[in-house]
């Protein structure tokens, strides 16, 4: 069963990296797109970025614009999310999603993806 598995959460101070990655668990993997949302304690989950897999067209939320990067590998089945100048705000569980066809929602809508990996958590203190 195709399954998506996050990883590269964790702790780090404002201003500082990190680099979530996503990965197929099969070697079959072609969807329409792939994204990251997130969800902060307390509020609903929001549409980070996504990136459609073969004509690797990005988008992103304006409150992430300029700071992070995603990117794929479609010869590895993985989907990265380079996040910089990281901010308090950031912090959430992350969570990797894809389409795998094309159902006529917007790029930053839940609806449009239906497979999810688990999460993983994104902490920004000092």
């Amino acid at each position: 069963q195709l399954q998506l598995v996050e990883s590269g959460g964790g702790s780090v101070q404002p201003g500082g990296s990190l680099r979530l990655s996503c990965a197929a668990s099969t070697r079959t993997f072609s969807p329409y797109s792939m994204g990251w949302f997130r969800q902060a304690p307390g509020k609903e989950r929001e549409f980070v970025a996504t990136i459609r897999w073969t004509v690797g067209f990005t988008y992103y939320a304006d409150s992430v614009n300029g700071r992070f990067k995603i990117t794929r590998d479609n010869a590895k089945n993985t989907v990265d999310l380079e996040m910089n100048n990281l901010k308090p705000d950031d912090t959430a569980v992350y969570y990797c999603a894809a389409a795998s066809s094309f159902n006529g929602r917007s790029y930053n809508s839940e609806g449009r993806y239906d497979l999810w990996g688990q999460g993983t958590q994104v902490t920004v203190s000092s």
